[in-house]
Parts: structure tokens; C-alpha cells; sequence
């Protein structure tokens, strides 16, 4: 490990001293979990075990802090949150430290996340009122009935986070509930605690009330059930197998839930696309966080009028990516997070090459680097029957292949399971937008990866078929932690026959009444 390593593992060390106090466990010694840096293999902290008892007492701690919570204004909410995003951006460093030691991410794709819960945070301080005030709606007659949409917030919201994005998905799930007036409580993946945990140190900097929001460690086998049994809502992240356990057992129960799981990207390179611009893009695309991100790019689509060109410069470009472990922003990709992750992309990419397939960049581990190292890597004639063709391999793993139109691409991005997150790739934005239509993914990003889309937290992000129900940013990542309520008042006479008046008189009345009606312009 490099002299620039130690000294910023030492001063990480230091900082999250004192963060585990957070976690919600309670009174007595609880079993300790050894948090790893993934760079060294080295452990640099540890956090309680917790325990089902320890959740359930979370849960009623929030729920009872949850009613003072819900009864703040929308302007204490609001500058609780805007003053949590001025201490996020204060104290990014810090928070940069804290996320790559414990994912072993690249300090350029850690610092997505110090903007991703900035843009969320203003977001929603400024826009939570606007989506959730009281609204007069269109009564059943007009003057006679008067009706009003209301939104209550449900409760307590559980956020069962992973740890490829320990801060974003995290803090950032949190804070649209928080400002409904929810409390939460969260479980954080037992690899990455410290971000979720210096993000909660920081919200209670901000002035949030205690209990508000809190944080639990442990196994997601045993503390997950006990969260999903006692909480109003899930909000999950993960792959789509436990998530299909999560919706199951919250569907038993009968209250809402949220999650994005996971995909099988694609990034598609028309025939009149910037190539320099794109392959600078690629790479962000297919590398970020080492490809351990759901809305990374795992299949590459190339023209193949541009392949010929396109292709070789690519694989120039990945040779020469820098990896590393660096407390700074020199390396261009990090370490994988685990034995387990580095098995994983292993096994893929053997499985690939025993096959058939070709390697033209990457392809093998680098253990001179640190214990979880892997080279990015780029395929070449994947094929039905290997394992990466269609499984996520949430790694630094990339299948190149060529099309000859737009349907072709359109066709083969769309034979999957998954649909999170494509891109489109050209200089004609009109028939970039007119295929993206076609494209069966929540998101799709035009000349970008993945940040477009993302980053434009007034619209909503998730994925469609395997990779999710629900979304997240926008009115809907908002109002899916709320209870919709209509209240109507009806006016001068009830919708139903007077006394005295005829029922078969009263309903031509009322068919002429609606005959009329669908007449005026604008009428709903």
C-alpha cells in the first residue's frame, strides 16, 4: 500500500472513530462485525452486531419520534435538509475517505455520490411542499361538490440499502421520506456502515430530531425480515432474487414497497455518433465503480458501419486505465468490494472464454494491486449459452457486438429479462430520442452513461420488467411515501333523488345533466 494510502487510511481511521455509537443497538455487548477496506484486505473498524430486538425498538423509537417529525412545517423540514446539504459538500472530503476505504471504490466515482444526495437533498427541500400540499381537485358535479387531495406521510419507512453506493443509497432514499414527514429506519449492507453512518451524523448536525432516522448493522438474512415486519414501507436495493423475498414478504403484509434491482445495461453506438465524445463516455459507461453499479453498461452495441474504427480505440483507451488504490482522484477505477464480487466476475469471464468468447482488453486479476483488484475488461463473440450473456456480472465486464440497423439493436437490447438503464449513442438527438422510446429500460440516457438520467432528479428513475417496481426522484419518489387521502364536501343537494322527486325522473335529470357537461370545453 503507497505512502498516500496509509496516511489517508490513518486519517479515515480516525474519523469514523466514534460513528458506530450511531448504530441502534441497544443496552449490553453485542458481537462486533469487522469492517474490511476491500484496497488492502485489511480491517479498519468494527460495528455492532444487530440484533431483531435491536430493529423492532428502532421501529418504535421512530414511530414515536415520527409523530413530532410529522408535524414540523414544510420550512423546518426544508432547512434541516438544506443545511445537511451545506455539510455534505463541507465535509466531503471526509465523506469521500470514509466511502472509498470501506468500498474500495475510485475517489472520482465516490465523489458521484457526494452529488447525487446534494441534488436530492435541494431537490426535495425546495419541491416537497409543491408535491405534497393540499390540492383542490374537480368535484363530482361542479358547485355542488367540493373535494381535496391530501397526502399523509405512511409512517415509518424501512431502507434496506447495498453497498456498491453506500452513501447514495442510502442517505438518498432517506431524504424523500424524511421530507414527507416519515421517520427511517435503515439497514445498511454489513461491508459499508460508515457512510450511511457519517450521513446520519451529519443530518443530526443539521438540527434532525433524534430517532428521525436511524441506522441498524447486521446480516440482511436476520435483520431484513424483522425491518420489512414492523416498518410502513420498504424501500430496497439489491439484486432482483432477494428482492423478489422483500416484495413477497411486504406484499403479505399489505404495505407499499419500492426497489431497484438489477440489470443487463446496454449501450448502443449508432453510425453517426461523436466517437471521440463516446468513447470517453464508454468508459465512464462501463467502468464506474468498477461496473459494480446497476445502471452501468455491461453489453456494447457498435455499429458496424464505425466498428472497424470504433472498436480498436477502445480497447486502446481501456488498456491504458490507470487502477489503483488512492486516496485522491489519479486512478481512473478502484478495487471490487470482495472475494465474493471478484469469484463472481472470475466465473463469468471464464465461463465466457472456456466457451468460446474473446478477451481484447483486461481479463485477469491483479493481485499486485490489492486482494480484489480486476482489470477492465471488454469481450469479444459472446454468445446465448454463456453466462454473461444474459446474467448480471456486476463487474468490470464488457460484451462487444455489432448491428447493422436500429431495429437489429432495438430488438436485441430489448431480449432480456432486465431493463434499467440503456444509452443511445449519435448526433442526430431526434432519432436518438425516437429509438430511445423503443427501448423497453426506465431510463435512457442520450451521449451519456448514465449521469443525464440520474442527475435529473425532477423526473422519475427505475426499472421496468426484472429490474424493479416503483421509482425513485420526481413527484412519484416523493408521494410513494405517503398515504393519498380524498376528502369531499357535497353541497345544497346529495347526489341521489330529492324527496318527493320520481327516481326515474331524478336519472333523466342527471343523464341530461352529464350530456351537458360533455359539451363544455375543458370539462372533466
Amino acid at each position: 500500500m503507497s505512502t498516500t494510502v496509509e496516511r489517508a487510511a490513518t486519517r479515515s481511521d480516525e474519523r469514523v472513530a466514534g460513528l458506530a455509537e450511531l448504530v441502534s443497538a441497544g443496552d449490553g455487548a453485542r458481537e462486533l462485525i469487522e469492517i474490511e477496506n476491500p484496497a488492502t484486505g485489511q480491517t479498519f473498524a468494527t460495528v455492532p452486531r444487530c440484533t431483531t430486538d435491536d430493529v423492532a425498538a428502532a421501529v418504535r423509537r421512530a414511530r414515536e419520534a415520527q409523530r413530532a417529525w410529522r408535524a414540523s412545517g414544510w420550512n423546518e423540514r426544508s432547512e434541516i435538509l438544506l443545511r445537511f446539504h451545506d455539510l455534505v459538500l463541507d465535509r466531503r472530503d471526509e465523506i469521500l475517505d470514509i466511502i472509498q476505504l470501506e468500498s474500495g471504490k475510485a475517489r472520482r466515482h465516490a465523489f458521484e455520490e457526494i452529488m447525487d444526495v446534494a441534488l436530492v437533498c435541494r431537490y426535495y427541500a425546495r419541491t416537497a411542499e409543491r408535491h405534497l400540499r393540499e390540492r383542490r381537485r374537480s368535484g363530482a358535479f361542479p358547485l355542488l361538490t367540493w373535494t381535496w387531495e391530501h397526502h399523509h406521510p405512511v409512517g415509518v419507512v424501512g431502507v434496506i440499502a447495498p453497498w456498491n453506493y453506500p452513501l447514495t443509497l442510502s442517505i438518498s432514499d432517506a431524504i424523500p421520506a424524511l421530507a414527507a414527514g416519515n421517520s427511517v429506519v435503515m439497514k445498511t449492507d454489513t461491508q459499508t456502515p460508515f457512510s450511511a453512518l457519517i450521513g446520519l451524523r451529519l443530518m443530526r448536525d443539521a438540527g434532525l430530531p433524534d430517532d428521525v432516522l436511524q441506522v441498524v448493522t447486521g446480516s440482511g438474512s436476520e435483520l431484513g425480515p424483522e425491518l420489512i415486519d414492523n416498518v410502513d414501507y420498504v424501500m430496497f436495493t439489491g439484486s432482483t432474487s432477494v428482492g423478489r423475498g422483500v416484495a413477497k414478504q411486504a406484499a403479505e403484509r399489505l404495505i407499499p414497497s419500492s426497489m431497484e434491482l438489477g440489470g443487463k445495461n446496454v449501450m448502443i453506438v449508432l453510425d453517426d455518433a461523436n466517437i471521440a465524445r463516446t468513447l470517453d463516455g464508454a468508459l465512464r459507461a462501463m467502468f464506474s465503480n468498477g461496473g459494480q453499479l446497476c445502471i452501468s453498461a455491461e453489453r456494447l452495441y457498435v455499429h458496424e458501419k464505425i466498428a472497424a474504427e470504433f472498436i480498436p480505440k477502445l480497447i486502446e483507451q481501456v488498456k491504458a486505465m490507470k487502477l489503483g488504490a488512492g486516496f485522491d482522484f489519479s486512478y481512473d477505477m478502484g478495487s471490487l468490494v470482495s472475494a465474493k464480487q471478484l469469484e463472481t466476475v472470475e466465473t463469468h469471464v471464464q465461463d465466457a472464454v472456456e466457451k468460446g468468447a474473446k478477451v481484447l482488453a483486461g481479463g485477469r486479476a491483479r493481485p499486485d494491486l490489492g486482494p480484489y483488484f480486476y482489470e477492465p475488461t471488454l469481450l469479444d463473440d459472446v454468445r446465448h449459452g454463456m453466462t454473461l450473456f444474459a446474467d448480471e456480472t456486476f463487474g468490470p465486464v464488457v460484451a462487444i457486438s455489432r448491428f447493422a440497423s436500429d431495429d437489429e439493436a432495438v430488438a436485441r437490447a430489448n431480449d432480456s429479462d432486465f431493463g434499467l438503464n440503456f444509452s443511445v449513442w449519435t448526433r442526430d438527438i431526434k432519432r436518438g430520442r425516437a429509438l430511445a422510446t423503443r427501448l423497453e429500460a426506465g431510463t435512457v440516457n442520450i451521449n451519456e452513461g448514465y449521469i443525464a438520467a440520474w442527475g435529473s432528479v425532477d423526473a422519475p428513475m427505475g426499472g421496468m420488467k426484472d429490474s424493479g417496481v416503483g421509482r425513485r426522484h420526481g413527484a412519484e419518489g416523493i408521494r410513494k411515501y405517503t398515504e393519498s387521502q380524498t376528502v369531499s364536501v357535497q353541497r345544497v343537494t346529495p347526489i341521489a333523488p330529492p324527496r318527493h322527486v320520481p327516481a326515474k325522473l331524478w336519472s333523466d335529470a342527471i343523464v341530461l345533466g352529464l350530456r351537458l357537461l360533455r359539451r363544455i370545453p375543458g370539462m372533466r
